[in-house]
């Protein structure tokens, strides 16, 4: 995946300007009902930068965000009852990922490719990221994972989600404030943070996540 801090942006045929993020999502249940969704983005308007979406048993969503300005676009875009500004560290290499964001650490490892992701990959790269392409595959994105591969968000804006590749995440350690989340378990219920969620049974996927806003100064440096 490219390292670029370039911004990415574009304009569709509608005039709305179109943001662009590529990088990859994790999505991790607990047995204590907590759910984590990490996003790590490679290259975005805002350079590199990962976030956390958290959503606890009660149903309390929280946002975690490295920036006043990321946070301020994703919770734009999604839903949280809190957002948080925290440094948010990633280091991931060799399968395995450690994410430090107070008041939450995690660790996951991810297992080889299965069938589902060796269909992704088997998709040209930038085709896989066209926002057409992620609406054709929608479908069987419901059928087989129970995701939405597009839709609606907040501040007006819509979203498209080209997935580039899965894999399994097979084990998964999580401390949020301090307490020990349990092992790991399928994310369910479905988090409930916008349009989207991620598949029911833990896993890391490679995606580029395409964004069209109604004012691209919305949150976002427009060049």
């Amino acid at each position: 995946m490219p390292g670029t801090t370039a911004p990415s942006i574009g304009r569709g045929r509608d005039g709305r300007v179109r943001l662009r993020f590529d990088g990859w999502i994790a999505g991790i249940g607990t047995s204590s009902g907590t759910r984590v969704v990490l996003g790590r983005w490679v290259r975005s308007p805002f350079g590199p930068f990962s976030d956390v979406m958290i959503e606890r048993k009660d149903g309390h969503r929280v946002l975690l965000a490295p920036s006043a300005q990321t946070a301020r676009f994703v919770a734009d875009t999604y839903v949280f009852d809190e957002v948080r500004v925290v440094p948010v560290r990633v280091k991931a290499g060799r399968g395995e990922c450690t994410v430090t964001a107070p008041p939450l650490d995690l660790r996951f490892v991810t297992g080889c490719r299965g069938f589902t992701g060796v269909l992704l990959r088997a998709v040209p790269g930038p085709l896989a990221a066209r926002p057409f392409w992620a609406v054709l595959v929608a479908p069987a994105a419901r059928a087989l994972l129970g995701v939405r591969t597009h839709g609606s968000a907040g501040a007006g804006r819509y979203e498209w989600y080209g997935a580039k590749d899965l894999r399994p995440v097979t084990e998964a350690r999580a401390v949020y404030e301090g307490e020990d989340l349990g092992s790991m378990a399928p994310v369910e219920p479905p988090v409930r943070f916008g349009f989207g969620s991620t598949p029911r049974r833990p896993c890391l996927v490679s995606v580029t996540t395409t964004v069209a806003v109604e004012d691209g100064r919305q949150g976002a440096p427009v060049r």
